[in-house]
């Protein structure tokens, strides 16, 4: 089956990309903004930088210490790789075909008769083979390599691509295997590679061998750093950790893992242990956006609580790596909390990466920009991953592939199903089909405006000779949800966050309407996040908005306007809200603090905000996924209430 994520056994079966098809919508106009722009664009600076002339210089003998790219930039050819085989099944775009054929043609020269493969390592005048087990990525890149293969496998078959990946496998396997070299990546990855090629190949060795990476780590394997062993998450072993931490991308990868190989072992401890961690990591450690990493220093997790906006990290790889973790406990447990997440980090994280043109991306999402980014080189590298501008290519290129291959296969991700029925988990215009035990076809068609809309209508597109059951999400925020059942008893009922299901034996052109409430309204952080304390945000549907500068007559007044929440929130134009702020007539001082005297406060003046005056004004909020569109600008998110209200219950 044409899956990203197929386990041997789950609570939900995934839906494989012949079953499910976009057919327009918002994900839709992405997904061939992707094939048409970002593909060419990866393969063209890959090119251009020489990270593709690298396998060239392998095969020719000609390597040196000259090697352009970092250790890892072998990976963002094998991510391109994978995308390109989601995308040449997708839409079957022979660009895409050949570009498969002419990537792998120039990666199996360079590898070596026993099965490594990797440019920066092991050939003349390189570093020898795993010599850096801390940061020379070997294995991570292979992990890469391993999942370009499962999307080849699935889609097309045995080919060269699936071959020279079978070989590097048993080579790590000969390697690092029970009786090899008792070693780990720096970057988990290669478990998660490992363990889906074992299940795409029916080769159960390869999930042995993930299983195996799994439980070395945590050990003090590898060496220390002065980030500390929490950045490889080589500190605790995976079963005993409490929550994600160190270096977020690594520690998502990891728990992918971990849950694929907690599957395909039956090894309940081990899944309630990735559970926990992402109970209390989304709970305590999350961004509203859904992003993951709040510290630039480590790329990394901070403490429970610690979400500054203005200094987040939310790395859009980490966002790929969270998606990839909650839909693995989605399908072994069915619990529809996970799709929640994945929701808001597509809408939040993922889709604020690319340009309208799929030709610059976000490599870090702050949800506070103090100063406008300069505009970007389309010709030039980023040498930082900062927010603030959408980059043509980064010296840390890792977020580009990883939104193509994301994109690519995204349409896999909207549905499951079991025995009983189908389940829809995200909503876009679609067409869905899934054949149930007893040969009960259940298929039906999407049609939806989500998320400007929250209207989704789901028509039954065949004949049933026996009950099935659909499945809608509620998403969690959709307090107010009703489902109207036009081929049942025709009234609408009210349906609470969670699963509204409705059973029988449905006939061709019945219409089930979902209606979710996407209208505007104020969400308030936890008090224990000091960094937003007395703040608001906005949401409307599954959409973060934020604020721009370039809606002010100053960029600097982003810092200093706060909010009237007792008025409340209204709709704005193109799928925004607004909220009426103050613009409040501050002095600047020598000294940025000043005498508190109970009483007092800095009272703004009463004016019309016209002219950069101060004064109560409405100000119009947007999609955060949209921010900088229009060109650079400072941004934030959070918003300061004129009079804080206190917690609930107080």
């Amino acid at each position: 089956m044409s899956s990203p994520v197929l386990p041997s056994h789950s609570r939900v079966r995934p839906l494989g990309l012949a079953q499910v098809s976009l057919t327009g919508g918002f994900w839709h106009e992405r997904q061939a903004v992707n094939a048409s722009a970002t593909l060419a664009h990866c393969e063209s600076w890959m090119e251009r930088l020489g990270w593709l002339a690298n396998f060239d210089r392998v095969a020719d003998g000609t390597t040196g210490p000259d090697r352009p790219g970092w250790p890892f930039s072998d990976s963002e050819v094998y991510k391109l790789l994978e995308a390109l085989a989601w995308e040449s099944y997708r839409s079957g775009d022979p660009g895409a075909e050949a570009a498969i054929k002419r990537l792998t043609a120039r990666i199996a020269r360079a590898q070596d008769p026993d099965g490594y493969l990797n440019t920066c390592y092991g050939h003349p005048g390189r570093p020898p083979r795993y010599s850096d087990l801390e940061g020379g990525h070997e294995l991570y890149n292979t992990g890469h390599l391993l999942q370009a293969a499962v999307a080849r496998l699935r889609t097309h078959g045995e080919d060269d691509l699936v071959r020279l990946a079978r070989r590097a496998a048993d080579h790590v396997c000969r390697v690092f295997g029970p009786d090899g070299r008792a070693g780990i990546c720096g970057h988990p990855e290669i478990e998660v590679g490992l363990a889906e090629f074992g299940r795409a190949t029916g080769e159960d060795r390869y999930v042995e061998q993930a299983r195996l990476f799994l439980d070395r780590r945590g050990h003090g394997t590898l060496r220390d750093i002065p980030l500390g062993r929490a950045y490889f998450q080589d500190d605790v072993p995976v079963r005993e950790a409490e929550v994600w931490r160190g270096h977020a991308v690594r520690a998502l990868y990891l728990a992918a893992g971990a849950v694929d190989v907690a599957v395909e072992r039956g090894d309940d401890d081990l899944l309630r242990a990735v559970e926990r961690q992402w109970e209390r990591s989304v709970a305590r450690r999350t961004y509203i956006t859904g992003g993951m990493g709040s510290r630039h220093q480590d790329e990394g997790f901070g403490e429970d609580w610690e979400l500054p906006p203005d200094r987040a990290y939310c790395e859009t790889c980490a966002g790929v790596a969270s998606v990839m973790v909650s839909w693995r406990l989605l399908l072994a447990t069915g619990d529809v909390r996970y799709a929640d997440l994945i929701e808001r980090t597509w809408y939040n994280v993922i889709a604020a990466s690319p340009s309208a043109d799929g030709r610059a991306f976000f490599y870090a999402n702050p949800l506070h920009q103090r100063v406008p980014g300069r505009p970007a080189d389309p010709d030039e590298v980023s040498p930082r991953a900062e927010g603030g501008t959408r980059a043509a290519w980064f010296d840390v290129s890792c977020c580009p592939t990883n939104v193509a291959r994301t994109l690519a296969g995204l349409h896999g991700y909207l549905a499951t199903s079991d025995d009983d029925g189908l389940q829809i988990h995200q909503y876009a215009p679609a067409t869905i089909r899934a054949t149930l035990p007893g040969g009960r076809e259940a298929a039906v068609e999407v049609e939806t405006g989500y998320p400007a809309t929250g209207t989704v209508r789901v028509r039954i597109a065949a004949d049933a000779a026996a009950p099935w059951t659909l499945a809608l999400r509620v998403p969690a925020w959709a307090e107010g949800a009703t489902l109207s059942d036009g081929g049942g008893d025709g009234g609408v009922r009210p349906v609470a966050p969670g699963v509204a299901e409705v059973r029988r034996a449905f006939r061709a052109g019945e219409v089930i309407t979902l209606d979710l409430p996407v209208r505007p309204r104020l969400t308030r952080p936890d008090p224990r996040v000091d960094a937003v304390r007395g703040c608001v945000a906005v949401e409307r549907g599954p959409e973060v908005l934020c604020a721009e500068s370039g809606d002010l007559p100053d960029p600097a007044a982003l810092d200093a306007l706060v909010i009237d929440a007792g008025a409340g929130v209204r709709a704005g134009p193109d799928g925004g809200a607004l909220v009426r702020a103050l613009l409040p007539a501050l002095q600047d001082r020598p000294w940025p603090y000043t005498a508190y005297r109970p009483g007092t406060t800095d009272r703004p003046a009463h004016r019309p905000a016209s002219g950069g005056g101060a004064g109560w004004f409405d100000l119009p909020l947007r999609p955060y996924h949209s921010w900088a569109r229009r060109g650079p600008a400072a941004m934030r998110v959070w918003l300061p209430v004129s009079t804080p209200r206190p917690p609930e219950g107080e």
